[in-house]
Formats: C-alpha cells, structure tokens, sequence
C-alpha cells in the first residue's frame, strides 16, 4: 500500500507498461559535451535506480544547425552511437527506460549557422536565422527522422520531439515567428504542418513499438502565440501523426513571465494541462513546479493530467520514487527551483549540478563510501555549509556533533526562508533537520563554542559563516539597520527605506520590504501579478491588462556604489525574475552613487556626475557586504589545534549556498 495511489498506478503504453506516473523530464546536463560517457551513464542509471518510470535525456541535435550551441551533442558518428548505447544498456540494466529528446533550436540556436521559417532574430541570441528553403526544410525533417531511428538503433525506448519552449517546430507554429506565404506559412494548417509531418515520418521510420513523445507547447506566454483552439487541434494531429504521449511545455524562452524558478507557485501551470484533458486519448503529462510526491499526487487526482513530468526534483534527489513509495517522503531532498547548480550552470557552458544535491552528474567522482575508520568529528555553525558537512560525516559512519550559537538549525537558510518568493527554503532547513536526526547527528544548540571544547575530536570543520559588513557610513541620526535585523524581525522598517547593496541580499531585502502576502502561496494573485490569463480566453495566455502586481508596502530605493546596472550580477535565468519583480513595485534601482552620511533629512549620497542628492528615508538596511567569521578558526589555529574552514566561513562574497553546501560535503567525503 502506498500514500500515493495515483502516483504508482501502472501506465499501460501498448506495447510497454510504464510502472508508475513519473517522467523525469529533460535537462540539459553538458554530460555528454565533455565526451565522458562513464559519467553520463552513471547519470542517468542512478536515476533508473530510483524507480523513475521514464526519463528523457537532454536536448540532443538532430543536425549541426540545430544544435543550442556549437558543438552539441548528437548521434552524428560511430562513435556517438556507441557512447549513446552504454548510456541506454546503463539505464535498462538497472530496469529503467530512456527516452531521447531530438531538440532542433531554431532561431534559438547560438550560432551563426541557425535557421528558422523566417528571418525573425530571437531577443535571447545575437544570431540572426537564415530562412530556410523548401530543400531545407526537407533536410531538416529528414534529420529529425535519422535521428529518430539511430536513437531507436543504439537502444533508446523511445524519443520525446521538442515543439515547445520557442525552438524550431515552435516557431512554425506562429505568425510571432513564421512570416511564410508558402505551405509552411500563412493558415495555421500550414503552419502546424512541419511538426505533423515530422510525427509522421517519425513513427513511419521507428514502426509502433517505440515510445513517441510530442513536447507540446501548452501556453506561450508571447505575444501573436497560439490560441488555445489552435493548441487543441495540434494536439489532436500530433497524435493522429503517432505520438504515443503528449508533454507539456509553458512559455518560450523569451517570454517575460516566469515558469520555473523557486518564486513560481507549485503546480501553477497544471490548470493549463487539464484543459487538454479529454480532447485526445492519448496520455497528457503535466510539467512545471512539480517538486514532491504530495503534489503530484493531487495533480493527478485531480484529473489535471495523466502523467507529472519532474525534472530538477530528480537532480535534487535520485531516489524521489523510492523513498515516496516506502512512506519515507520526509527524507527527499527537495528541489527548491533556485536554478543556480542547474540552469545557471547550462547558461555558463558549466556542468549541470544541484545545489541541494553536489553529487548530482558528479556520481563518479562525489562518493559517499564508509569511512575506513571512525572519527569523532565536531562541526561548528549549523548553516548550510556546517550541516551538509555534518550529515555527509555521520551517512559516512562518524560520530559527529554539530554546535551552533543559534537555538535553531539553519543558519543563513533561515532568513532566506522569510523572503516572499522563496517559501521552499523552509522545506530544505526541515529536510536537513530530518536528515541529521536520521543519521544521528548530535546537536548542540543555543552553546558558544570555545578552542577550549574541540581540543578532544578527532577533526574539527568550522563553518561560522558570515557577519555582515559596516560600510563606514557616517550617521548623525537616523534609523540604521542590517539586512540580519529586518530578516530576522529584530528591526522593523518604516514607510521608506533605503537598502545600501544591489546584490543578492539586497535584492531580497527589497522584495521582502515591499511584499505583505507572498503571491508565491496564492496562485491567483500570481497569475494576475505577471498577467497570466486562460489561454481560452486570450491568445498565448497574455492577460490583455497586462501585469497586475500588488502594491508596494513601502517605498524603496535600491542604490549600489558600483555604476552597472543594479542586479547585473545576479543568476542569468533569475536576475531578470527579480528585476522585473522590484521594477513592478516601483522599487527605485540607483547606481554609481557614493554613501555621505545618514541624519534626520534621509541618506545623503552623491552620484556620479557629482550632484548630491538626500534621499529621504525613515530607514536605511545594510546590505553592503559579509565578513568571515573567523574568530574560532584562528583560536584554533592558535592553540595549534588543526581545523578546517568552509561556507562563509572561508568565503564571504555574498551568500553562496551552493558553493557552502558543495565544499561541506566534498570536505565529508573525504574525511
């Protein structure tokens, strides 16, 4: 008996029955770029042992045009056949199925050879398309096809057609993108042809009992995208075509309205879904923000879709299906869609990891073995550094106490958490308090830890993290905060602030000061605050009002000594998210400026041209900058007791999880 009957009902797909309602959806790793096909197929096997029902591989190109960037992986060469054969006979060894995705980017692609239906450049690449001719369209097809049938050659069970998110078979599909007058263009016949025919020849060349995956776009999110009649009847081309499955995607690439990141209310886009639901008969599969078993089940109770597409949850954790199956849900590492090991990653040409999850496509190099011998290991600073290193320690067989001055475990994760947007923080710090009583970490809680109490372990890992950085600002008068005080409700803010520091912590103080009810917990108001509307009502999902955000509970001025523009330097798939976000609540971003000095009259500040201006404020936040605390470490070091030194601790630009998480456990792994 399972607390998810839903989830765990078999799918039968004809010729094959799927053992449960799960596809891990497509990501792109970089795996396969680097040539290292060891490590992607402990990839994708680690994730075949975790009991997924089926996964789609990354984006693979059909043609050197196609591909997202130069040099993308494919099936062009004997030996990329062979590589992608040990990947599938990985998988189906440990009783998985793999799907391949065949991903043609279009306009999208980074890359001067990139083709389209039209010359119309994307907003997202500096590459103008070529628009492609009759022959070359016949090409493209025709590849496509290929790569279907060597996918089908080296073991794949099946591939999944990318025609959503803006890529090629998108871009036919509307008149945003295709300007044709040919067969290809014009009626929305013609111009949902490519995709049918592509279907078509698809399931002609790989015959019936080979899975058919269709990547549909649900809603674009664009203007001049499809109306929802048209989404209806290319769903029911596609699978009179001979699609065995339909997924869903949301949004293109460009569009302005997030889809994915952690501010994104769970399941906002399964409404979408379940409109489809009944208009074809083949299975629907619902995607996005899905990230545990409790809300996929009610997905699929509910009737919004056949199948949950998860993809992010299962870098997060490879053994979601597991431990959901044998009621030890408590013990998943949740995906808190924060982007920054994952997508990041696939922006900066990195290898996509997880930040919850260092092991994640790092299986063969990241491993948790028993420790040989037993240590007694004291951790100092239960942030996310310190428990990652403590949990890791104690999975691995020693016996480790974790002190923290702090009567709760979580450290800077804990003022994360009170960031409207960023509610799955709170999931994370219970998972890892889960997980230490699990592993039976020995927590000492509301103590100072002196040189003194560590003298008697065997290893000692400080991880003291952070204090935050007086930027000498001259006050006269005024109400002076940090960005700690306001986080942790130490201080309160008055009806105008202003918020010195434009990096992450400040943009995050700036939403938290503006934001009363978090749209995040309230699906409506965040549909109505990006402008979100029923796609059958109004073509691509495009509210005709436009954004409706709530308004700002306070005013806020957001100002940076560096001349760039505020926020530039935050994550490359979620800067824009937060920029749009503050711009919406009328946030004023100020760079350039020099700090003066703070009095009754407001801040006091200079630009760059010279002018000094007085910004008049009841309360000015600190978020200027972190210094290590280092203090123990170097009574440490002067006791001659050895130590070692991670998170902020060691690092203090800006608060970095990912980079504290990833040092706690590659430090414990080694231990």
């Amino acid at each position: 008996m399972t607390d998810y009957p839903h989830l765990f009902r078999p799918l039968d797909l004809g010729h094959v029955t799927l053992p449960n309602r799960v596809l891990m959806g497509s990501m792109h790793t970089g795996l396969e770029e680097l040539g290292d096909f060891d490590r992607v197929a402990a990839y994708y096997a680690r994730r075949a042992e975790g009991g997924v029902g089926l996964m789609v591989t990354g984006g693979m190109a059909p043609n050197r045009e196609g591909g997202v960037l130069p040099g993308a992986a494919g099936l062009f060469t004997d030996a990329d056949m062979a590589n992608h054969g040990r990947v599938t006979r990985a998988v189906q060894d440990a009783g998985g199925r793999i799907a391949m995705q065949i991903l043609h980017a279009g306009r999208y692609a980074y890359s001067d050879a990139c083709v389209a239906p039209s010359p119309v450049k994307s907003p997202i690449s500096p590459f103008p398309p070529a628009e492609l001719d009759a022959a070359g369209i016949e090409k493209q097809i025709a590849d496509m096809v290929e790569m279907a049938r060597r996918a089908q050659v080296v073991g794949y069970d099946g591939v999944e057609i990318m025609g959503s998110e803006g890529y090629f078979l998108n871009q036919f599909l509307v008149t945003h993108t295709n300007k044709r007058t040919d067969q290809w263009g014009g009626s929305y016949a013609n111009r949902m042809r490519l995709p049918v025919e592509v279907l078509r020849r698809v399931r002609e060349a790989v015959g019936p009992d080979f899975i058919l995956i269709y990547r549909l776009s649900m809603i674009d999110l664009i203007p001049n995208g499809s109306s929802w009649d048209e989404v209806v009847e290319l769903a029911q081309a596609v699978e009179n075509a001979g699609a065995t499955i339909l997924n869903t995607g949301i949004g293109w690439h460009e569009a302005r309205i997030p889809t994915i990141a952690t501010s994104v209310p769970r399941r906002a886009f399964a409404w979408v879904t379940k409109k489809l639901m009944g208009q074809v008969s083949i299975p629907v599969i619902t995607s996005n923000r899905i990230n545990m078993p409790e809300v996929a089940e009610a997905v699929l109770a509910e009737g919004c879709a056949d199948m949950v597409s998860m993809a992010r949850p299962f870098l997060a954790d490879p053994d979601f299906m597991v431990k959901a199956k044998s009621g030890r849900s408590a013990q998943i590492a949740p995906c808190i869609a924060c982007n920054q090991a994952c997508l990041d990653h696939t922006f900066e040409m990195k290898v996509a990891t997880c930040l919850v999850n260092p092991q994640a496509a790092h299986e063969t190099e990241l491993v948790y073995t028993p420790a040989l011998v037993e240590k007694m290991v004291a951790v100092v600073g239960a942030g996310p550094a310190g428990m990652t290193a403590a949990r890791v320690a104690a999975e691995r067989g020693h016996k480790v106490t974790l002190f923290d001055q702090s009567s709760e475990i979580g450290g800077q994760l804990n003022m994360a958490k009170m960031v409207p947007g960023k509610e799955e923080f709170h999931g994370l710090v219970r998972w890892f308090g889960d997980m230490l009583a699990l592993h039976g970490v020995k927590l000492r809680l509301g103590v100072t830890v002196s040189a003194d109490d560590l003298v008697e372990f065997d290893e000692v890992i400080v991880a003291t993290g952070v204090l935050p950085r007086d930027p000498g600002l001259l006050v006269d008068a005024g109400h002076v905060v940090t960005y700690v005080d306001i986080l942790t409700g130490r201080e309160t803010a008055g009806e105008r602030v202003a918020v010195i520091g434009a990096g992450g912590i400040g943009f995050d103080v700036a939403e938290y000061l503006t934001t009363d009810e978090s749209p995040t917990e309230d699906l409506d108001a965040w549909l109505e605050e990006w402008g979100v509307a029923d796609p059958g009502a109004h073509r691509s999902g495009l509210a005709p009002e436009g954004p409706q955000p709530a308004a700002a509970a306070r005013k806020v001025s957001l100002l940076q000594r560096k001349s760039e523009r505020p926020g530039k330097r935050l994550g490359k798939t979620t800067g824009w998210i937060h920029r749009t976000s503050l711009q919406m609540k009328q946030v004023q971003m100020v760079g350039g400026v020099s700090y003066d000095k703070v009095d009754l009259a407001g801040l006091h500040i200079t630009r760059q041209d010279g002018t000094a201006e007085v910004i008049p404020v009841d309360t000015v936040v600190l978020c200027a900058g972190q210094l290590s605390e280092r203090s123990l470490a170097d009574a440490l070091e002067a006791k001659g007791v050895p130590c070692h030194v991670i998170g902020g601790a060691d690092v203090a630009s800006e608060l970095d999880a990912k980079r504290a998480i990833g040092q706690g456990a590659r430090l414990a792994a080694t231990l």
